[in-house]
């Protein structure tokens, strides 16, 4: 979980406050861990998560107070979805831009057909969503889906592992700007050609499996590893010339 926000932060994702992850908890499937507000993607680590119930109520972890639209919509997406251990939401600037239309991504490629007849389009934006009832309306709008783009808002995907979530929210992220891209050259009398209907099934059976869309987040995640390694190594270096500096004098 801490190193899916690490890759979030890497990327670009933060908006201010705006913005959670959630994770089941293991023992108590009925409660999830999610962030506090008030600390960036990319300094959040395990120890900084915050566990709460299904009423909201703090059970364990860092003290502070997590995100109140966070909780609304999460808490959702796990009661509806049993199956789904993970979801990812933030505020990522080609998901805003492309939510403002309203409309499902289009199959222009192999990559996107990870979603394949897989998300949904909430398209009636309530405002914050901080009642109870837009968080249904969410995940409503993720149904049986790998998540759902919503309206005027951002995006959010769902997983049974932290992995597989994250992974499709990078490539749903992506696949947001691919669309942009293509739209705006289709704009200037370049035609679109869309993937047949059977052609993107195919491609969804054979890419969007758990195993696949777990095992795509590793490479990222190697690399927020090697990035922390590089880090602790520069640090403890500073930290030894520091004291021999000290001992010197």
């Amino acid at each position: 979980m801490a190193g899916a926000f690490r890759i979030f932060g890497r990327k670009g994702y933060s908006e201010g406050s705006a913005g959670h992850i959630s994770v089941r908890d293991p023992v108590e499937p009925n409660t999830f861990w999610i962030n506090p507000l008030g600390i960036h993607f990319s300094m959040l680590t395990a120890a900084d998560m915050i566990r709460v119930d299904e009423d909201g109520n703090i059970l364990d972890g860092r003290k502070g107070v997590i995100n109140a639209a966070g909780f609304a919509i999460h808490s959702a997406a796990h009661k509806m979805r049993p199956d789904i251990n993970a979801a990812c939401h933030t505020h990522s600037k080609y998901g805003k831009a492309y939510s403002c239309f309203g409309k499902p991504l289009e199959m222009l490629n192999q990559d996107a057909c990870n979603f394949y007849n897989a998300h949904g389009v909430y398209d009636d934006f309530g405002g914050v969503a901080i009642e109870k009832e837009e968080g249904a309306n969410v995940a409503k709008a993720i149904g049986n889906g790998h998540g759902a783009i919503l309206k005027n808002h951002g995006l959010i995907t769902v997983g049974y592992t932290i992995d597989e979530a994250a992974y499709l929210f990078t490539l749903m992220e992506r696949t947001c700007e691919c669309q942009l891209l293509a739209d705006a050259a289709a704009n200037q009398g370049k035609p679109k050609c869309v993937i047949g209907e059977e052609e993107a099934a195919y491609t969804y059976h054979m890419n969007a499996d758990r195993e696949t869309l777990y095992m795509e987040l590793q490479p990222d995640l190697e690399l927020e590893k090697r990035y922390d390694d590089s880090f602790m190594s520069f640090t403890n270096a500073k930290k030894a010339k520091a004291k021999a500096a000290a001992g010197t004098a």
